[in-house]
């Protein structure tokens, strides 16, 4: 609050009424007070930092979250996003991130890069599960607890089955080392070689527990025999993480939320948005108000 808003809301009250000033005391302490966070048993939401909170800095970010209600962020790195998050940082910088989080009400939830385990060049492939290793190590080193990683697509002239059986490898050898710290991997159902069944084909290779997969909240997770019977087939291997996009959107949102409830899972959902909106903490509250109802009604379901 700046020196001059309240030297001007001094004047205003010795100006005012004492309602007028009754009225100014309720309106300062609600723009103080943070939201009230609502769970529903352990699965929480929180923000991807994909567009919403891309030019939010570190305090911004922890500062405009329970403003919303939001209590967990997932940050993406490797874009220059103004957090500064990056595997750039230095040792002495990475526990300062740490250490920003831990004494703030908002969770480091999962780190996002952008590491692709399908590329035919052996070259390229081996230069993505690096990057995903180093980007293993900034999760740990900064208290977040997974890493996103992509499937991503399937390549002319190589077999379907080649590039599942080869992004499994991949993300076995980045699970393996991530095993090791602590961390967990979400090979995200994102790209053509994204959808559903591809990502239960895939999990068929992977032998490493802590890999698991993120729904990404597709339209293409309706695809086929519909959108139960895929969440079915990856409901075993679900990560920690899933991602959400616009609730108001066509997507089956009511009946993930169900399904989610029905199979005991645990974790954070992350508002993944990209739509341009006035005020993003007003938009992040209505989303979270929508998702509220969901889980209501889901949680209500369940009994």
């Amino acid at each position: 609050m700046t020196a001059n808003y309240i030297n001007t809301s001094r004047r205003q009250f010795l100006a005012g009424t004492l309602a007028a000033a009754g009225a100014c005391a309720v309106g300062l302490a609600a723009e103080k007070t943070p939201a009230v966070e609502k769970r529903f048993g352990n699965i929480r939401l929180g923000l991807a930092t994909y567009t919403w909170g891309k030019d939010w800095d570190l305090p911004a970010l922890i500062e405009n979250l329970p403003k919303a209600g939001v209590y967990g962020v997932e940050l993406r790195t490797s874009f220059g996003w103004a957090h500064g998050v990056e595997i750039t940082l230095t040792t002495k910088q990475r526990a300062e991130v740490k250490k920003r989080f831990a004494d703030s009400p908002v969770e480091l939830v999962a780190l996002a890069c952008s590491e692709r385990m399908d590329w035919p060049d052996p070259k390229r492939l081996k230069k993505a599960v690096e990057a995903a290793k180093a980007h293993i190590k900034l999760s740990r080193d900064v208290g977040s607890r997974s890493l996103r990683i992509f499937p991503n697509t399937f390549h002319k002239n190589v077999p379907r089955e080649k590039t599942i059986a080869q992004v499994a490898r991949a993300a076995d050898e980045v699970g393996a080392y991530a095993a090791g710290l602590g961390q967990q991997v979400d090979i995200e159902a994102h790209g053509p070689a994204g959808e559903l069944p591809t990502m239960a084909a895939i999990m068929k290779f992977v032998k490493q527990p802590n890999v698991r997969v993120r729904l990404n909240s597709d339209s293409r997770d309706t695809k086929g025999k519909g959108f139960d019977a895929n969440f079915k087939m990856v409901a075993n291997r679900l990560a920690k993480t899933v991602h959400i996009h616009n609730l108001k959107s066509k997507f089956p949102y009511q009946r993930q939320c169900e399904l989610l409830v029905e199979a005991g899972w645990e974790g954070w959902i992350l508002m993944e948005n990209s739509e341009k909106v006035p005020d993003r903490i007003e938009a992040m509250i209505e989303q979270r108000q929508i998702w509220e109802k969901m889980m209501t009604k889901a949680a209500k379901a369940r009994r």
